[in-house]
């Protein structure tokens, strides 16, 4: 970890072999995001979409909220298929739905978790 940026690096011309240096490898950034009850997925790119959301409904049950809202946005519908196809098949969701207008309506999906378990 670069200590100056909070950067976890990796040796950028490590390819695994000895002795020669090859192409950089780009940098893995590790940012810390706030457990609150709704997440907005439109900062984020479609390859971080299904590791943040899986993490962040197991961080919202450890926390014992018991519903939170997922936005999506309105668009095309697509992200919003690929949220609720993960939170049908996470074993910490009871129940899933459009959350209401004055939360965004079909743009946000209002999810219930069960319990955290002892």
């Amino acid at each position: 970890m670069d200590e100056n940026s909070g950067i976890r690096k990796r040796d950028v011309f490590d390819d695994g072999e000895k002795g020669g240096a090859s192409l950089p490898i780009e940098e893995e950034i590790v940012v810390a995001l706030p457990i609150e009850d709704s997440l907005d997925l439109h900062t984020f790119s479609p390859q971080e979409i299904k590791p943040l959301v899986e993490e962040y409904l197991h961080q919202c049950q450890q926390r014992e909220f018991s519903e939170v809202r997922i936005i999506h946005g309105r668009g095309t519908g697509t992200q919003r298929s690929f949220v609720r196809s993960l939170l049908a098949r996470n074993s910490s969701v009871v129940e899933f739905k459009d959350a209401p207008p004055e939360s965004g309506g079909w743009g946000a999906t209002t999810v219930r978790l069960k319990p955290k378990e002892p």
